[in-house]
């Protein structure tokens, strides 16, 4: 049988989510104890990568395996297996054909800032202490809707073979001292969110306009984007599936 698992994880300490020879990866780290409980070799197929030190709150990946008898309890059984930045909600049997990466329809992602130095938060929210301008910032964030190649806020030299997305939602949300960017994509490109978050960042700051952020867009060249925000505050909120 096929089974999805729903699953979060914080990315402090890990190199993302995909498996790298020399560094812990949340693949791997949920191979080992999902093939120890299991008592064969696991290996799964995740919704999507995220970069070193990028957190997920939802997040699903797929294994196959013969009938599991009870799976809260092997959730119960995993979870302490399992190092305390990662926990496993549930697990969802599936046809044969689902698949956690290919079938995803829609994904969420949120970055998190912070504009007045907080002891608390530091590790899961980027520390910005300059003034933004929020209002130009989201109507900055409009722009992305009119168009659906990303090729300037993509990570160079990447292996896609296209660089088009579909933006579904792109938007801040000012909290006192928090600031909270969301944005939905039916796909994103390795280093998307982050680059599009220092790019309005950027029109926040007054570096740039509106109208900049078009000829950025237009130009598909990275060079011209914004800079890279921090990944300790970017996280995986959502991904929706057809039968889920």
């Amino acid at each position: 049988m096929r089974y999805f698992i729903e699953f979060a994880y914080n990315g402090k300490n890990y190199c993302g989510w995909q498996f790298q020879p020399h560094s812990p990866s949340v693949q791997e780290t949920l191979n080992k104890a999902l093939s120890l409980l299991l008592r064969t070799e696991i290996d799964v197929t995740g919704a999507g990568r995220t970069d070193t030190g990028v957190h997920a709150t939802q997040m699903y990946a797929h294994f196959d395996h013969e009938e599991i008898a009870n799976t809260d309890t092997l959730v119960q059984k995993l979870n302490s297996f399992l190092p305390k930045d990662i926990v496993v909600y549930r697990f969802i049997p599936l046809h044969d054909e689902a698949h956690a990466r290919f079938d995803a329809v829609r994904r969420t992602y949120e970055y998190h800032i912070h504009t007045f130095k907080d002891a608390f938060v530091h590790e899961g929210s980027w520390y910005n202490f300059h003034p933004l301008d929020v209002e130009k910032m989201n109507e900055a964030a409009k722009v992305l809707f009119d168009y659906t190649d990303f090729k300037c806020f993509s990570k160079t030299h990447t292996d896609v073979k296209t660089f088009n997305c579909r933006i579904m939602q792109a938007e801040w949300q000012q909290h006192g001292t928090r600031l909270v960017f969301t944005i939905s994509a039916d796909r994103f490109l390795r280093n998307m969110v982050r680059a599009i978050v220092g790019t309005l960042v950027n029109v926040g700051l007054g570096k740039i306009t509106t109208d900049d952020v078009r000829a950025i867009i237009e130009s598909r060249d990275r060079g011209l984007a914004g800079f890279s925000v921090p990944a300790h505050g970017l996280y995986l909120t959502k991904v929706i599936y057809p039968y889920l």
